[in-house]
């Protein structure tokens, strides 16, 4: 069906091709697209300084063109160079293997400006501080970093390490499945 349908597409198109290409080329030529208003009023100044400016460019310039007759371009090399040189004795790498990604997925800088912290910073001072919120309060975390005391507390706030949390009735399942003795079973 695929080949009947071109061939037949094929005849549509080529019906009365030559009438239609002769109504195209018989029309005026189209007209160039606007230019813009700011391209008018420049026009409009360099015509007003210069009114012969059209005739002028239209005209051919004897001087300029005697100039560049008298231009010539000579080769001097024998033999062209290929376009990209090949070096066959260009040592290949000998070390093909891929570089390791990065730890947080991009390089951490050498130096912290003051105010700021790296992002294995960050979640150093969010685990210590969940971990032992008494021992690492914002002061100590802000004296330590460099960082404002407001800034750590929105940190602390707003960001949590991952905690895995399990269901209760999940895990005794599971302690079924491995057959894991509960602490109340080896208290009796």
């Amino acid at each position: 069906m695929g080949k009947v349908l071109s061939i037949v597409v094929r005849q549509a198109n080529l019906y009365n091709v030559e009438n239609r290409a002769q109504k195209v080329i018989s029309q005026a030529k189209p007209q160039p697209a606007p230019t813009f208003e700011s391209n008018l009023k420049d026009l409009d100044r360099v015509l007003k300084k210069h009114p012969d400016l059209i005739q002028e460019l239209n005209v051919k310039n004897k001087a300029l063109d005697d100039k560049l007759k008298v231009v010539f371009v000579t080769s001097t090399d024998s033999e062209h160079e290929p376009l990209r040189a090949q070096d066959t004795e260009k040592a290949l790498p000998s070390d093909r293997t891929t570089t390791d990604d990065f730890e947080f997925g991009h390089l951490e800088p050498l130096k912290v400006a003051k105010g700021h912290c790296t992002l294995r910073q960050a979640i150093k001072f969010i685990s210590d501080h969940h971990s032992s919120e008494a021992e690492w309060t914002t002061s100590k975390i802000a004296k330590e970093y460099n960082i404002k005391e407001s800034v750590i507390r929105n940190i602390l706030s707003y960001f949590k390490t991952f905690e895995l949390h399990v269901p209760d009735e999940k895990l005794e399942k599971r302690k079924l499945l491995l057959k894991i003795p509960n602490k109340t079973d080896s208290i009796k």
